[in-house]
């Protein structure tokens, strides 16, 4: 499916966003032999976060759905920087293993729910290639007080 995912990020009417640029000491993407490892992406938008705090359920906390499109945004992000240090996005042809961070409340327990917003995104993408290892994990506090945080490993040719 690898010369297929620009076609498909069309037909889903999926425009990748640009690379966001890194927010401290580290480059967004990195390469190893033929995996690329994303840095931690934020679910950026135009430069700026769409929502800061904990995920839980009550006033002042982000939503748990909220979240979950927060991590379909990183993952979005984190494909990006993928593809521009590969070289293009149709270099890409599987996702190897997500990594998502939840900043919530301790009586949080939907991480896994949350983090599918990623994995669910890269599966529309990637199809069976989309299929994925994978960790969510909840934390007290991310950076920039982002509600969410996703690094993905993916394969290229």
């Amino acid at each position: 499916m690898s010369a297929a995912i620009s076609a498909r990020l069309a037909e889903l009417g999926i425009e990748l966003p640009p690379v966001v640029p890194p927010v401290a000491a580290y480059i967004p993407a990195t390469v190893h032999g033929d995996l690329v490892y994303t840095s931690g992406q934020l679910p950026m938008i135009a430069g700026a976060l769409p929502a800061t705090g904990k995920v839980g359920e009550g006033h002042g906390l982000v939503p748990a759905a909220d979240a979950k499109d927060y991590a379909r945004q990183s993952a979005l992000n984190a494909l990006a920087a993928a593809a521009d240090a590969v070289g293009g996005v149709d270099k890409v042809v599987r996702v190897v293993k997500v990594t998502g961070f939840v900043a919530s409340v301790p009586e949080f327990t939907g991480q896994p729910g949350v983090i599918n917003g990623a994995s669910e995104v890269l599966g529309e993408i990637f199809g069976d290639a989309g299929r994925h290892a994978r960790s969510a994990v909840g934390v007290p506090v991310l950076p920039l007080d982002s509600p969410v945080e996703v690094e993905v490993v993916f394969a290229f040719v």
